[in-house]
């Protein structure tokens, strides 16, 4: 024989996968965060990786005057496009048409003054609000080399050492590495992976509660032998179950994507291995449980079904603010990070993306930090479901 709380989930959850607006939702927000942040990332390594597989190129005006310039650029692997003599007007056309990456217009007297070891003018034309920065930063490099190359030969020809020039010579080494790079980056991705817990059961809280209510089927329920505590228990796990499912095959699907772009193609990389995600993923239940005990909890003191779904469409954003906060302020992580719920799950992610491991005390503060608030507002609902004034919204 079934139990009450059985029989209540199994209602609630069959009638929930039996609506097409908590199906709508689910499929949603499994699908659009995932698909939008490889898109992001894949749309990034296309721009990045451009110049390397197409090569760049440079519009030149006056480029017959250097010849060796001309040719260092080709070595580079640039095209150069020689352009008859142009007015600024035209080169700023030219560029805000996206014709060309970058302009180099050489002075007319360029060949005079080089010969005359005199400063010969170049005359770099770019568009700073263009997508085209690194292109732009590579050829002032390659001026810039250029330019010391030239310096050096002058000045061996005069018996003097290039390294005159250079009295310290500056060694970089960068000790971060691809997981602390990408950190970064994807880090301020990875949070919002965590609001479909919110999304998912948004539906299911709203229609069991305040739907029921308007629909007067609530007062039915009510009369039956069954105590408010398991009532509102079963619909609660069962607007979770639904929550649980959606964060689980989202963070599965955005594993997947993350674990199949070439992420070092531009430093980056994703050390998440599946036995880790499967401890987010179950670190993260008691996130969905918080988040469907709180909605349940403001739906049933909402007089109506829209006014449940505003109240609600507010509340979803607020387990946002604390990791936008710590984003903005760039904070380092913290112990007590993990004592804030959804905060606790995105630095947990976060840690792990890094190529950190996951502690027991980090995984005990992320349970405990939804599942404890979760408790008491599950024990607050079933008090507020005995009173007669809610049952009857009067």
């Amino acid at each position: 024989m079934k139990s009450k709380f059985t029989i209540v989930f199994m209602k609630e959850f069959i009638e929930h996968l039996r609506d097409r607006r908590s199906l709508l939702m689910l499929s949603l927000f499994v699908l659009m965060y995932p698909l939008m942040m490889g898109y992001m990332l894949h749309h990034m390594i296309e721009r990045a990786t451009k110049p390397e597989r197409e090569g760049m190129e440079v519009a030149v005006i006056n480029g017959a005057q250097a010849p060796t310039l001309m040719t260092q650029l080709q070595q580079r692997n640039v095209t150069v496009t020689h352009l008859p003599a142009t007015t600024d007007e035209g080169i700023t056309k030219l560029l805000r048409d996206h014709k060309a990456v970058v302009v180099l217009r050489l002075e007319d007297r360029y060949a005079e003054h080089y010969n005359d070891m005199r400063p010969a003018t170049i005359e770099l034309w770019y568009d700073s609000a263009s997508d085209d920065s690194p292109r732009q930063r590579d050829v002032e490099e390659m001026l810039s080399n250029y330019s010391s190359g030239i310096a050096g030969a002058r000045l061996l020809a005069h018996g003097v050492s290039p390294a005159t020039l250079a009295p310290v010579k500056l060694q970089r080494y960068d000790t971060g590495s691809n997981a602390s790079r990408s950190a970064a980056i994807i880090g301020a991705i990875l949070g919002i992976l965590f609001l479909p817990a919110f999304l998912c059961c948004l539906s299911a809280a709203v229609d069991s509660t305040a739907g029921e209510r308007e629909r007067r089927s609530l007062e039915v329920l009510m009369a039956q032998p069954v105590s408010p505590f398991i009532l509102i228990s079963g619909k609660w796990i069962a607007a979770a179950a639904l929550s649980i499912l959606g964060l689980t095959f989202e963070l599965g699907l955005a594993h997947g994507i993350l674990s199949w772009l070439p992420l070092e193609e531009v430093g980056m990389s994703w050390r998440v291995t599946s036995g880790d995600l499967a401890r987010v993923c179950l670190a993260a239940v008691p996130l969905c449980l918080f988040a469907a005990a709180a909605q349940i909890a403001l739906a049933m003191n909402a007089k109506s079904y829209k006014e449940a779904q505003s109240v609600l469409s507010i509340f979803t954003l607020v387990p946002l603010l604390p990791g936008l906060a710590v984003s903005v302020m760039e904070l380092e992580t913290a112990p007590w990070m993990y004592m804030v719920p959804m905060l606790s799950n995105q630095t947990l992610l976060r840690e792990l993306s890094k190529g950190q491991s996951m502690t027991f005390t980090q995984f005990a503060l992320t349970l405990l930090s939804s599942l404890l608030p979760a408790l008491a507002i599950i024990a607050f609902a079933s008090w507020r479901m005995k009173s007669e004034r809610y049952v009857l919204a009067v």
